[in-house]
Formats: structure tokens, C-alpha cells, sequence
């Protein structure tokens, strides 16, 4: 594949560019809104690590927010400067796994069971966020939007002549302009901004830390590095990553994304997963999606509580949805295998209904295959 097929951009890669939407926005608005962060520094910084990514990697691996920091920092309310030095520490500690050589050693202690039952995990997690807290924001008129907006995606899913994504976000702005557009209020929206420096301080660091790295590191082994290097190699099999390479740049994004008022992010195998799903293939869906955030924080981004009232909620779930059904239905290559079957949904409903669920059905499925492959060794252990 030479350098333009990598980066191509046609309707099927503006297709593509939103099948993570579901997933990213309604994070970044809820730290937005609930940290009272600087609107411009963390959408502008958003696009550019994803116009980065694609870049760098030259097929749809999106940049993700890091789902349990945002949980916390909505949930517990955190400030700005320690969402920012959480940040950093992730980074600190993503690049002493790296360069420790811990990342690849992981990656070969892990069955291809257990990763398989974290990418069903999430993707129930997502199911049910999408079904519990998207699908109904708006009452009725919601799930009437969003029943719609399903039955379009199931007929033009395998057409790629009429991208899937671009037929529902345009019934979503159809939506919006006949229930929710004030062009009064858009129009006080528009204006030209820049981010700003934020320098974390130690005690930020340290706090960021204890309150949000030591609990997203889990989430990210299994789901941002292994997770989504098994997707990588699923989807592009000529093309396989390295886990050095993805706990690098994953590393870098969270050096510098911080230093300018942006969220910590990382990769993620639904992201992938997504943009796939809707018809990207190389990095231009990633410029397409990058450049939306950016133009959004350059320009609109002090009207931004104003902007995100506009866009149905209904179809991002709607969206986010079907990116779920397709992470889940990646367990389907073990499917002739019970045992690593059964594994990978133990370790599914683990990740998905116990706290700290992805570390608890990490460890819970390792153990379990180390059990089910050594159990003829240990039938068979004459203790005489």
C-alpha cells in the first residue's frame, strides 16, 4: 500500500471520521463543563493529536479521551490542574512501561482469550451507555430518532456508495434545525481563540496521580495497548504494530496535550474498531475528524454550551451502539474453541459489573487459562 492509499479521503473516510463521535464527544463536554476547562485549549489540542495519529499511523487508529480519568473528573468533580497532572503521570508511567520493555512482556503473558473477553467488555459497557443514557435524552422524540437512525444504519452499512455514518449525522442536523437551531444563538457563538499554556504543578502531578493515573493504567494495558494491537492486526494483518510503538506515541500524546490545556488521551480498540466499522481504512478519517475538533475550538468554541445543545444526543448513542455491536462480535474467531470461549466472556461480565472490572477480569481470565492449559499436568502430578 503506498503513502496515498494511506491517506485518502473520499466519502467513505468522511464516513469513517465518525464512528468514535459517540464515544469522544459526550466525555470531552462533560469535562469541559464539569472541571471548567478552557473549551479552545482542549478541542483544538483534541484535533490535533488525532490529525497527529492519523499522520503517523496512516490507518484509522483514533485518539480516544481516557474513559476512567473522565468518569472521576465528572464524578468527583476535579479541577483543571489536576485532570492535567494526571495527564502527565499516565505519561510518566506509560513511558517507564514502555521502555522497561514491560508493554511487550504483557503482551505475551496475555492469552488472545483474555483480550478478546476485554473488547466484548467494553463493548457492553458502551451498549449499555449508549441504550441507558443516550438513546432517551430527548423522551420520545428520541427514541423514535434513534430507531430511525438504526434501521438507516442496517440497510446502508454494506454500502459503500452511501456511507452509513454521513446518511445519520445528516438526519441528526435535519433533527436539529427543525427542533433546535437558534441561529441568534450560533451567531453569538462564532469567534477566533487560541489555547493556553497549563503547567501542572508537582503537588498536581501528585495528586493526578493517586486520584486518576493509578486507576486508568488498568484500562489502558488491556484496552489502549493490547486491545487494540490485537484489533490493529485483525483488521490490517499486512500492516501488524508493535506494542512499543503504540505505548510511544501513546506516551508522547500525554506529554504534550496536558502542557496546552488539552485532556489526557489514548488509543482504543472501539475507536478503531468504529471508524472501521463506518468505512474508513487509512489515516485521512483521522484528519477529517481532527480537523472538525480543531475548527470547532478555533472558532466556536466560547459559544461552546450553546454549540453541544444543538447536536440530538439520540444519534451519537445510536451511533456508539453499533460500534459496541462490532467490538463484541470480534470474540467470534475463538467461537470453535468452549473453553477460551467461555473465557473471554467471563472475562467480559467481569470488566463490565464489578469495579475495577478490567483489572479483576485481566488477572481472573489469566489465571483461568493458565488452570484450563496445565490441567492435565496437574491430574497427572504424582505427589508420590
Amino acid at each position: 500500500m503506498d503513502v496515498n492509499q494511506r491517506i485518502r479521503f473520499d466519502r467513505n473516510e468522511l464516513s469513517g471520521a465518525f464512528g468514535d463521535i459517540g464515544t469522544d464527544f459526550p466525555l470531552i463536554v462533560g469535562m469541559i463543563l464539569t472541571a471548567g476547562l478552557d473549551a479552545t485549549s482542549v478541542l483544538v489540542m483534541y484535533g490535533l493529536m488525532q490529525m497527529a495519529t492519523g499522520l503517523i499511523y496512516q490507518r484509522p487508529m483514533p485518539v480516544q479521551p481516557l474513559k476512567v480519568v473522565a468518569m472521576i473528573v465528572i464524578t468527583q468533580k476535579l479541577t483543571g490542574p489536576t485532570l492535567y497532572g494526571g495527564g502527565l503521570a499516565i505519561a510518566f508511567i506509560m513511558l517507564l512501561l514502555t521502555l522497561t520493555r514491560s508493554l511487550d512482556w504483557l503482551a505475551r503473558s496475555v492469552p488472545k482469550c483474555v483480550v478478546r473477553g476485554i473488547q466484548a467488555g467494553l463493548g457492553l459497557n458502551l451498549a449499555l451507555l449508549a441504550l441507558k443514557d443516550y438513546v432517551g435524552r430527548d423522551g420520545v422524540n428520541g427514541y423514535i430518532l434513534a430507531a430511525a437512525a438504526f434501521v438507516l444504519i442496517l440497510f446502508l452499512l454494506p454500502n459503500k456508495r452511501f456511507p452509513a455514518a454521513l446518511a445519520v449525522i445528516g438526519l441528526g442536523l435535519v433533527y436539529a434545525f427543525v427542533f433546535k437551531l437558534n441561529l441568534s444563538d450560533l451567531k453569538t457563538a462564532v469567534s477566533v481563540h487560541l489555547p493556553s499554556l497549563s503547567i501542572p504543578s508537582s503537588h498536581d502531578i501528585w495528586t493526578g496521580f493517586l486520584l486518576l493515573a493509578i486507576p486508568q493504567i488498568p484500562l489502558s494495558l488491556g484496552n489502549s495497548i493490547l486491545a487494540t494491537r490485537q484489533v490493529n492486526d485483525d483488521l490490517f494483518p499486512q500492516r501488524p504494530l508493535t506494542i512499543r510503538k503504540i505505548g510511544f506515541t501513546y506516551s508522547l500524546m500525554n506529554f504534550i496535550s496536558p502542557l496546552f490545556g488539552g485532556v489526557p488521551v489514548c488509543h482504543g480498540s472501539g475507536g478503531m474498531m468504529g471508524h472501521y466499522t463506518f468505512g474508513a481504512r487509512t489515516g485521512g478519517s483521522l484528519l477529517i475528524y481532527g480537523g472538525m475538533y480543531l475548527i470547532l475550538g478555533l472558532f466556536l468554541s466560547q459559544g461552546f454550551s450553546k454549540v453541544i445543545n444543538i447536536f440530538p444526543i439520540p444519534i451519537l448513542g445510536t451511533i456508539l451502539f453499533i460500534e459496541a455491536l462490532a467490538l463484541m462480535m470480534l470474540v467470534k474467531d475463538i467461537s470453535g474453541n468452549k473453553t477460551e470461549l467461555w473465557i473471554a466472556w467471563m472475562v467480559a461480565l467481569m470488566s463490565c459489573a464489578l469495579p475495577n472490572g478490567f483489572v479483576i477480569g485481566l488477572v481472573a481470565g489469566i489465571l483461568v487459562h493458565w488452570i484450563q492449559s496445565n490441567r492435565s499436568l496437574i491430574n497427572n502430578f504424582d505427589l508420590h
